[in-house]
């Protein structure tokens, strides 16, 4: 089911090349965003997230290693324990919140890095017509070696208008 998902170019906002008020603030985080192209015709959000857990991008450990087509990790987890019931449903405002919350966790960010965010993240999650976030899963699903994230926090949405599926991984290491 991945084929009905094409993989496009992303981004990954590493808040360490930005400057901090306080030094380390940065705390290693980042953000890494995965676009995949959507088909036309009308296929449900959890056919879509089946398709996104079957494709070879989300086969990323997210602790450096990258991609791994035959990887058997996902962020912190087996990836045998993500499945689209793992996602929950949430507004747009509530995504916001979450990822406001998690990168001004150590104080205000950098004008520069700010805008970067509303560019790769807050601009998709206002477009969006769902969101869902991988909230469906706890520690007997880590993997062995899931502590190298702080926080790990995982939202996919889905702009049928702009035929575009956006995975976003926000984390520290």
């Amino acid at each position: 089911m991945s084929t009905i998902l094409v993989h496009e170019p992303g981004a990954f906002v590493n808040f360490r090349r930005f400057a901090f008020a306080e030094p380390h603030a940065h705390a290693y985080r980042w953000v890494d965003v995965k676009r995949f192209r959507i088909p036309s015709e009308d296929v449900s959000d959890r056919d879509l997230l089946a398709a996104l857990i079957a494709h070879e991008q989300f086969r990323d450990d997210y602790a450096g290693g990258g991609v791994e087509p035959e990887g058997t990790r996902h962020g912190e987890y087996w990836l045998r324990c993500v499945t689209p019931e793992a996602y929950e449903p949430v507004g747009r405002e509530r995504a916001s919140r979450l990822l406001d919350a998690w990168a001004e966790q150590y104080g205000p960010v950098p004008r520069p890095l700010a805008e970067v965010l509303r560019c790769e993240v807050h601009d998709a999650l206002a477009t969006a017509d769902s969101v869902h976030h991988l909230n469906g899963l706890g520690e007997d699903e880590y993997h062995d070696w899931a502590s190298v994230h702080g926080e790990f926090h995982e939202l996919v949405l889905v702009d049928r208008a702009a035929g575009l599926l956006t995975l976003l991984v926000a984390a520290d290491d």
